[in-house]
C-alpha cells in the first residue's frame, strides 16, 4: 500500500473500500478514478452532500469561532482578506432573509445562518486610516478578489463543519435581492452579499445521497482547453444522474435540460439578472 495512506495498516482494506464507494458515488462506477491513497481530509470532502433538513438543536459552544478560524485559514489574494461574514441567529431576521431567498425553510430551521460578503469597504477604510488616497477599490478586480476570497473562506468553513458531524448548504438565492439583504444586515456601501450558508445538525430522518458530478474528462484539460468528447460526457452524466434521481425518489430529468433552462432567460435567474444595477446602488463603481 502507498506510504502516504494516512490510516492504520489494519484498517487499510476497509478504508480503501470506503474510498472506492465514495468515488463511485461521486462519479458513477464507470467514471470513478481509482483510490490509491486516502486520508480523513479526502474522506470528508468526497462525502460532502448538501443538507436541507435540520434539527433545531443549538450548535456546540465554540463552533462559530472554529468555522471562522477555518475560513480565515484559506488563501487570500495579496492577503487583502477582502471578505466578511455576518452570523445570523435571530429567528425574525432569519425569517426575513428566508423570504428574500425564495422561502427556503432550512434557513429558519438552522441555529446559524451565515451571510458571506465581499467586503471592499474595509479596504477603503484602511486607506483612510493610512492617509492614502485609494482609487483601486473602484475597479472590478477588487470586487472579483472579494468574491473569490469569500468563496474560499466559506468552503473551508463547510469542510470543517462536516468534519464535526454538522451539515450545511449554500444559498445563492441571497443574490435574488442583494439590496434588501444589505439593508437587513446594515451593510455599508461597497459590501456585496455573495451567498448564504445554513449550518446545523442534519435531520437523521431525512437522508440524502452523494450527488454525482460530471466525469473528470469533462472538467480536466491537459495542457490546453479542449471540447473533444464534451457531448458524450454530458450524455453519460445525464444517465448517471438519472440513476441517482431514481434511487433518491426524485423526479427524473436530464441535467443538461435543467442547465439549459436555468440560463435560457433573464427571468430564470430569479432576480439576479438585476445584479449589475444593484452593484451600482451599493456604490460599486466597477471601472
Amino acid at each position: 500500500m502507498p506510504d502516504s495512506l494516512s490510516i492504520a495498516p489494519d484498517a487499510i482494506p476497509d478504508t480503501l473500500g470506503r474510498a472506492a464507494a465514495l468515488l463511485q458515488a461521486r462519479y458513477g462506477a464507470a467514471e470513478a478514478p481509482a483510490a490509491r491513497t486516502w486520508n480523513e481530509v479526502l474522506d470528508t470532502l468526497l462525502a460532502h452532500r448538501s443538507v436541507r433538513a435540520f434539527l433545531p438543536d443549538a450548535l456546540p459552544d465554540g463552533t462559530l469561532g472554529l468555522l471562522v478560524a477555518a475560513a480565515q485559514s484559506a488563501a487570500s489574494s495579496s492577503n487583502l482578506q477582502a471578505w466578511s461574514v455576518v452570523a445570523v441567529a435571530d429567528p425574525a431576521r432569519k425569517a426575513r432573509l428566508a423570504a428574500i431567498a425564495g422561502n427556503q425553510k432550512h434557513i429558519n430551521q438552522v441555529p446559524l445562518f451565515l451571510v458571506w460578503l465581499a467586503d471592499i469597504d474595509r479596504l477603503a477604510d484602511i486607506g483612510r486610516l493610512e492617509n492614502v488616497e485609494v482609487e483601486g477599490t473602484a475597479y472590478l478586480e477588487l470586487l472579483v478578489v472579494g468574491i473569490v476570497d469569500a468563496a474560499l473562506a466559506a468552503q473551508n468553513a463547510v469542510a470543517v463543519a462536516e468534519s464535526l458531524g454538522l451539515g450545511a448548504v449554500y444559498v445563492g438565492a441571497i443574490r435574488n435581492n442583494v439590496e434588501a439583504v444589505a439593508a437587513e444586515l446594515g451593510l455599508p456601501p461597497r459590501v456585496l452579499p455573495v451567498f448564504g450558508l445554513s449550518v446545523g445538525h442534519p435531520d437523521p430522518a431525512v437522508t440524502t445521497g452523494i450527488k454525482p458530478r460530471l466525469a473528470q474528462s469533462a472538467v480536466l484539460h491537459q495542457e490546453i482547453y479542449s471540447k473533444h468528447g464534451r457531448g458524450e460526457a454530458v450524455a453519460r452524466y445525464n444517465a448517471t444522474l438519472n440513476e441517482f434521481q431514481r434511487a433518491q425518489g426524485l423526479p427524473v430529468e436530464d441535467w443538461s435540460r435543467k442547465v439549459a433552462e436555468r440560463v435560457a432567460t433573464p427571468a430564470a435567474l430569479a432576480g439576479r439578472h438585476k445584479l449589475r444595477q444593484a452593484l451600482h446602488a451599493l456604490e460599486f463603481e466597477l471601472r
